[in-house]
């Protein structure tokens, strides 16, 4: 009897033992991940039609761009080449960079930094954005930017549309152009004036008229500059929630307060997670106008990155449940085998006393009928005779 309580026990904290190793286990699995990094595919071809590429690169004019480094950073560049194409052994050469954002988000900024004033574009069309400036083509196709200097003819944009082909190509939310450009009013707008930035950096390189640093570019902002002909600046803040957008506004608030009358006509309006201002030489009623005739679609989608900390909390989030999830799975499983070794073990104890393995238990019976039941004397059975 003794001998088999003791074999009870051992096998109980056994399974106790496997379970705990299990858990533990679990948990070290969970936060040791094998992280395996692709390297990134290339952008620019070997070779194109009769184009071949060239050993060695040639900076292009915006590379001598001391601020370009920080701006390409702020959009999000994740892979960048530079070639230079020839064509045959003896023909013109064509210098040729070209830059993959982590979204098209990114790339419309980068974009729009790199496009230079009166850039305008004839052709059929390179990519989704094209401008040219004398022999200086640019163009964006989905998440990728590429900007190109050579002698302006037929075949360098067909070397131009070929290199377009074989860019990545992202779908999704990824792939989506911002939609921030698309609530600017029409009437009056120089096209070449407007400005989309995501960053403190690029978005006082192309003219901003507050400081980044209040703009809460740290919480995912999204900015929009434009000129008006014969006007002053708009300018257009898009953040992820209507309270960041909220507390923006009073910062900037702050900030007109300071600069009083040199700001101009200031209107400023909230519509949600937008915020309009009007500054410079407008007159009252036409920034009024103007700052109330922009309304939120629904059309306009949000596909920049939350800001760290949303992530963070909600990895943490996660990672708890996952926790709980786990241990109540082991504590389950834990349970059902501590209960069967505790059933088999009681068993095996009645079997060894020779008795049998299940009992019956006794049960106390309450009659509700009513009728009357005979009074048992102690001893007597149901089949015991006089």
């Amino acid at each position: 009897m003794v001998e088999i309580g003791q074999r009870v026990r051992a096998l109980t904290r056994r399974v106790l033992w496997v379970c705990l190793a299990g858990a533990t286990v679990s948990c070290w699995a969970q936060g040791a991940k094998t992280m395996l990094v692709e390297p990134p595919a290339p952008l620019l071809p070997q070779q194109v039609g009769d184009w071949v590429r060239q050993d060695g690169s040639v900076a292009s004019d915006s590379d001598r761009d001391q601020t370009l480094p920080a701006i390409m950073n702020e959009d999000g560049l994740k892979h960048s080449e530079q070639a230079v194409y020839r064509l045959g052994s003896s023909g013109p050469n064509v210098k040729v960079t070209a830059r993959q954002f982590v979204d098209a988000t990114g790339a419309h900024a980068a974009y729009d930094y790199l496009k230079r004033p009166s850039s305008v574009y004839r052709g059929v069309g390179i990519g989704d954005e094209t401008s040219q400036n004398g022999d200086r083509y640019l163009y964006r196709s989905g998440t990728s930017v590429v900007e190109a200097e050579g002698q302006h003819s037929p075949k360098v944009e067909a070397l131009l549309n070929r290199i377009q082909v074989g860019l990545p190509k992202v779908g999704g939310p990824k792939g989506i152009a911002p939609g921030l450009p698309t609530l600017l009013p029409a009437k009056g707008l120089e096209r070449d004036s407007v400005k989309y930035a995501l960053g403190p950096v690029s978005y006082g390189a192309m003219g901003g008229v507050l400081p980044g640093s209040i703009l809460g570019f740290d919480k995912a902002a999204e900015a929009l500059t434009a000129k008006y002909m014969g006007r002053g600046k708009l300018t257009m803040l898009l953040y992820p929630t209507p309270e960041i957008a909220g507390g923006r506004l009073r910062a900037i608030e702050q900030e007109i307060h300071k600069e009083g009358k040199s700001a101009g006509t200031v209107v400023m309006r909230r519509a949600g997670n937008l915020l309009i201002l009007t500054t410079g030489g407008w007159e009252m009623a036409e920034a009024k106008a103007l700052v109330q005739s922009i309304h939120p679609r629904m059309e306009v989608t949000w596909n920049k990155p939350m800001p760290p900390e949303f992530h963070t909390e909600v990895r943490k989030t996660y990672s708890l449940l996952a926790s709980i999830a786990i241990f109540c799975g082991f504590g389950a499983l834990a349970a059902v085998v501590l209960g069967l070794s505790l059933g088999a073990g009681r068993a095996a104890i009645r079997v060894l006393q020779g008795k049998p393995a299940a009992t019956e238990p006794e049960f106390l019976r309450i009659d509700l009928s009513g009728a009357p039941a005979p009074i048992r004397m102690e001893g007597q059975g149901n089949g015991a005779k006089g």
